[in-house]
């Protein structure tokens, strides 16, 4: 390609942008594509591993707060069938 040929294009597409008033964007690439559908995939394999997480720490919670209610239960049952002699003093 010659000089003057390639000045001659780059005098058509600044006519044509301007005219225009934006170059045209080209198309996405073809890898784009791909590109999009591994990042929705790894987005969906995060949003599962942390809802699995999520599940999991709610049973370990739910285990151990339904242990710690019934110790509190069970401590409330022995002082309340304890029986203590009245203390001088007090009613």
């Amino acid at each position: 390609m010659e000089l003057s040929e390639l000045d001659r294009l780059i005098d058509l597409r600044v006519k044509q942008v301007r005219q225009n008033g934006s170059p045209e964007r080209p198309a996405e690439p073809a890898w784009a594509e791909s590109v999009k559908r591994y990042n929705s995939a790894k987005d969906a394999a995060r949003r599962e591993a942390w809802a699995a997480f999520h599940r999991l720490q709610a049973e370990r919670h739910r285990r151990t707060l339904e242990d710690l209610a019934r110790y509190h239960d069970q401590r409330a049952e022995e002082l309340s069938s304890e029986q203590t002699e009245p203390t001088e003093g007090r009613d």
